[in-house]
């Protein structure tokens, strides 16, 4: 009873000081509910167990060649044969071949992500169906039937949970034909990986992975492999077994696995590999909301010690009556469980939105993180947060003795500020600053970055240019009729009012990723020989003629394709400027002749014959936001190779002819799929969202760290200013000057900004050496992240010492001496 007593006085105490009240309460929800945001966020994505049975033997193998600049090779079916065959350590391994499809049958026709699996692929992921039945060894082999599975988020956005969509038949569209299938199940939800799909079919289904090119062609790698540990066996025992036969492998073949590439293989477990991206960024994401929290603390600290130094003269008269330390404790920490409740229950109420965005924020990492909303577990989390901070500024305070002697007059009931607790309001100062200083040079790594981003700009336009997806619809047609298709195409919406120029391609720029990241082994007549080897390699694109008029890129040399080069003529390309000129040094490119030599090539349909250099362009880096020379080859879409995306540039908004192309299609092909009209400003916009929310989330830390210390920094000087009044009333009565009041006070702010500095730039420099000891690709902060942070956090400590300083300079000499 005694202390519910406590806390009805802490409150009415408490009610009279409202503005601390709320400071205190918003500081401990910045804090403490950053922290549950965070932590519900990391927990759903690194921490949840998948769905998938028994996940810890569940693995996923990796195969790359550092040397060919390949993180994740995948793998050829002759490969798989090899590395299955009589595993003690691996039960059983499954196959994903990541595949586009254009769905016909089940409303509009349109493109979808699919995955083409073999019959043990569910079995070893260890996933079960909510309607049907899933995909079975019985469902291997080019006799089979084709056979669909629905992931779960497809079926119940898509087709609204329509359970009579089972033994419906469909139409699958890929670039190497037309089959049919039927829906047999509805998958349980799980997360997609490698990548997002919508249906998983068998192999039946793609006319190109029953081709001999695809069963027999050790080089065409197409195919995720996942693994189930045998039972009893470790991870290590896998890899070391796998690491075996993968070299018996190489070394039965070394013209395809060549020394210089330098292949190699890795198992992980599929927990593991799923969390990769979002590892790195979720954790650094928690170490920030861990310094906000203790950024928090350190202000609260402040604020609850500044308060309790200025009641030392109550706390001397209420000790000097009889009050023991233990009830005088139990008073300040009633009062501090008051503001630290009132810090949880706000704390609770921001999580709510801030784990939305997080989640949003997440899901560019992790799949996982789609749909998040607060985990409720963790209000427990936020109380024990809340507990601790409470308990710590309780015992932080030191409470005067009896006779109440130490710096506290009763008579005057004065304040005297000790050095001892002036030490401790800086030390939580210097705090603040420290990690302050830690997440705006963060934050401004990220900035720079994304400033670089955002003034770079593609060497050709993006504004005026549409591109649209066509996929290929071969059904019912010749592969001539396919190419007379995307003609005709081409010439009806080029007669559009508005439309300027009208091109072909296979890949759209910063969109397709798997079209944009294919690169092939080449020789060329005269070149000279690259470290004593006669091929090369460079990136493959397929476009019609018009494409670089199209993007509004002149022709460096030579001409442009034309109609007149198809199938039968002449075998031709054009090549980017960084290869004319690392092949030809001082030389003219044009007339060489150019050949592909990579093994690839004759599983994928393209001619190993030579073809003539017609033409050189400017280097194009359709891959990356800040471009890089490039080694591309261009050859034209009728000749050899393959469509499926439109390139308009148009006179006006290309949104206002959008429709219009639309209808143009559908008037030819009435199945057509017309399908992510945008501008190629618009997906470059797009692609660097990522860096976008990077930025904005990291840099909203460290606004809101550098807002708490601000408030801390000036707290601490009123706090020293209100003890000193006495001071400065003797010093200008000697003759001092407001301004030598005025820089004295600004000084002790920019001191405890310079020491906090310091002691941020040390922690920075260790911190970023140790991380990249362990995680690869982080950017570490340079010179002018450092000092444009350093001179943020000074502008900042003069600021905040400004109130705090002129209040000082303002002092009356003679009221001051009275007052004591």
């Amino acid at each position: 009873m005694l202390f519910f007593h406590d806390l009805r006085i802490a409150m009415r105490s408490l009610w009279r000081v409202r503005a601390l009240w709320i400071t205190v309460a918003l500081t401990l929800a910045l804090g403490i509910g950053a922290n549950a945001a965070i932590f519900s966020v990391v927990r759903a994505v690194l921490l949840r167990p998948l769905v998938n049975r028994d996940e810890n033997r569940l693995l996923y193998l990796r195969q790359s060649a550092p040397g060919l600049g390949e993180e994740n090779a995948t793998f050829s079916i002759p490969e798989i044969d090899d590395l299955g065959q009589g595993l003690k350590t691996i039960q059983q391994l499954g196959t994903f071949s990541a595949i586009d499809f254009t769905l016909v049958g089940l409303g509009t026709p349109r493109e979808i992500p699919a995955g083409v699996v073999d019959g043990h692929y569910f079995e070893v992921m260890g996933l079960r169906p909510v309607l049907g039945r899933l995909l079975t060894p019985a469902d291997d082999g080019p006799n089979a039937t084709g056979a669909v599975v629905l992931t779960y988020r497809f079926w119940n956005a898509s087709l609204h949970a329509d359970p009579s969509v089972i033994g419906r038949r469909v139409r699958l569209e890929s670039f190497s034909g037309a089959r049919s299938a039927t829906i047999v199940g509805v998958l349980e939800p799980s997360m997609p990986y490698p990548v997002a799909t919508e249906i998983i079919a068998n192999v039946v289904t793609s006319p190109h992975h029953l081709s001999a090119t695809m069963v027999t062609g050790r080089e065409h790698r197409m195919t995720e492999v996942f693994a189930r540990l045998a039972p009893g066996a470790t991870l290590e025992q896998a890899r070391s077994e796998l690491r075996t036969r993968y070299a018996a492998i190489m070394a039965a073949h070394p013209e395809i696995y060549k020394s210089e590439d330098h292949y190699r293989i890795d198992v992980t477990r599929m927990h593991d590999q799923i969390n990769s991206r979002a590892n790195t960024i979720l954790w650094v994401l928690f170490a920030a909301s861990g310094l906000l929290f203790v950024i928090a603390c350190s202000n609260v600290a402040n604020l609850v010690l500044a308060r309790t130094v200025r009641r030392e003269s109550e706390l001397a008269v209420r000790s000097a009556l009889g009050a023991s330390t233990a009830a005088l404790r139990r008073a300040l920490l009633a009062e501090s469980l008051v503001l630290c409740g009132s810090g949880v229950i706000a704390a609770l109420l921001l999580a709510w939105p801030m784990v939305v965005v997080l989640g949003h924020y997440a899901a560019r990492f992790s799949v996982r993180a789609d749909g998040l909303t607060l985990d409720f577990t963790l209000v427990w989390f936020g109380v024990a947060l809340a507990l601790v901070a409470a308990v710590f500024l309780a015992l932080v305070p030191r409470l005067p003795s009896a006779s109440a002697g130490q710096g506290v007059s009763l008579a005057s009931g004065g304040t005297r500020v000790t050095g001892s607790s002036n030490g401790r309001l800086r030390m939580f100062a210097v705090m603040q600053i420290t990690a302050s200083f830690l997440l705006l040079t963060g934050a401004a790594v990220l900035m720079r970055t994304l400033y670089t981003l955002e003034m770079t700009r593609p060497p050709f336009d993006t504004s005026r240019v549409l591109a649209v997806n066509l996929p290929v619809m071969s059904y019912g047609r010749t592969p001539e009729q396919v190419r007379e298709f995307y003609r005709e195409v081409q010439r009806r919406v080029s007669a559009l009012p508005g439309v300027a120029h009208v091109a072909n391609g296979f890949s759209v720029p910063w969109r397709d990723d798997q079209a944009l990241d294919i690169s092939f082994a080449f020789a060329a007549q005269g070149a000279v020989p690259k470290n004593g080897l006669e091929d090369w390699r460079a990136k493959f694109r397929s476009v019609s003629s018009g494409y670089f008029d199209t993007l509004g890129v002149p022709l460096t040399e030579g001409r442009d394709f034309r109609d007149s080069d198809r199938s039968g003529s002449e075998r031709v390309v054009i090549v980017s400027q960084s290869l004319a000129q690392k092949l030809f040094p001082g030389q003219d490119a044009l007339n060489h002749e150019l050949r592909w030599t990579d093994g690839v090539m004759k599983f994928i349909g393209i001619s190993m014959e030579p073809r003539r250099i017609v033409g050189v362009v400017p280097d194009l880096d359709d891959e990356n936001i800040i471009p890089s020379p490039e080694m591309m080859v261009y050859q034209p879409a009728d000749q050899e190779g393959w469509e499926g995306r439109l390139f308009v540039r148009t006179k006006q908004d290309p949104y206002t002819v959008a429709p219009l192309i639309t209808r143009t299609i559908h008037e030819i092909s009435s199945e057509q799929p017309v399908e992510h009209a945008s501008t190629l400003q618009d997906i470059r916009a797009e692609v660097m969202t990522p860096d976008k929310l990077n930025a904005l989330v990291f840099g909203g830390f460290a606004a809101v760290a550098l807002l708490i210390s601000v408030v801390g920094v000036a707290g601490v000087l009123a706090f020293s200013v209100s003890g000193r009044i006495r001071e400065f009333g003797i010093r200008m009565a000697l003759g001092a000057q407001p301004r030598n009041i005025l820089t004295d006070v600004l000084l002790q702010g920019l001191t405890i900004a310079a020491i906090g500095v310091c002691a941020g730039a040390v922690f920075g420099i260790v911190f970023a050496r140790g991380v990249d000891r362990f995680v690869a690709g982080v950017h570490r902060p340079g010179m002018l992240s450092f000092l444009v942070s350093a001179l943020v956090i000074l502008a900042a400590a003069v600021i905040a010492s400004a109130v705090p300083a002129a209040r000082a300079a303002r002092v009356n000499a003679a009221e001051a001496l009275r007052s004591e």
